[in-house]
């Protein structure tokens, strides 16, 4: 219990880290306005010296930051794990396709291309769900900690969902609502709710500052 409790700390650790990472890497950080001051450089360019007000220095500075899109960061992060799981089928699960894949078929009585089907309708939904996680990260505010947040949010309403739609039908217990998913039902909303609340009020303070703030 103790390997696993801390396999799953560390597990959830690096899921954790690739909201954050991500986030950086598709947005650009947040900087100063651009200096009104006459200060200029200057910079040689074939041999014909000119001078560069500070507004354009700054706008040649983020011009050189690179970031990359939504659907690059969600086409890579695919690619990667794609390769990764092909790699895993065909060096452990190819040589035992019969005892984990094609024995359980049997039992289940599904056949290769009701397989296939439901693992088109898995991939299709986990590209709708890709993308909308790297268009929140990278457009809503909060970022990382707003998809977090959300994914918290995901969970709980799975729960829910499962119980209504599975529940007796279709699974275990497992599939039925309980006293331990209502405490978290509950925890995840009180979280959200004060979230939210703290958004807005610094959401609020930004904007005083700015003399922005309208009631």
């Amino acid at each position: 219990i103790f390997l696993g409790a801390i396999l799953i700390l560390v597990g959830s650790s690096f899921h954790g880290l690739t909201y954050v990472v991500s986030e950086q890497i598709m947005t650009p950080p947040s900087s100063p306005p651009p200096s009104t001051t006459t200060s200029a450089s200057c910079i040689e360019s074939d041999q014909v010296v000119v001078a560069v007000p500070a507004p354009q220095q700054h706008q040649q500075r983020r011009k050189r930051r690179q970031h990359i899109s939504v659907r690059a960061n969600c086409a890579v992060q695919g690619i990667v794990a794609t390769l990764a799981l092909l790699l895993w089928q065909v060096a452990y699960t190819l040589s035992r396709r019969s005892e984990l894949v094609l024995a359980p078929m049997a039992e289940a009585g599904t056949t290769p291309l009701r397989a296939l089907v439901i693992l088109g309708s898995i991939s299709l939904a986990n590209v709708f769900h890709s993308v909308t996680f790297f268009v929140t990260l990278k457009y809503f505010p909060g970022g990382a900690t707003s998809a977090g947040v959300l994914k918290g949010l995901q969970a709980v309403l799975v729960f829910a969902c499962s119980s209504i739609v599975l529940c007796g039908r279709w699974g275990g217990v497992e599939m039925c609502w309980s006293k331990s998913k209502g405490v978290s039902l509950v925890v995840v909303v009180c979280g959200i709710l004060t979230y939210g609340s703290f958004t807005e009020k610094d959401r609020r303070r930004k904007d005083v500052k700015k003399g922005e703030y309208k009631r």
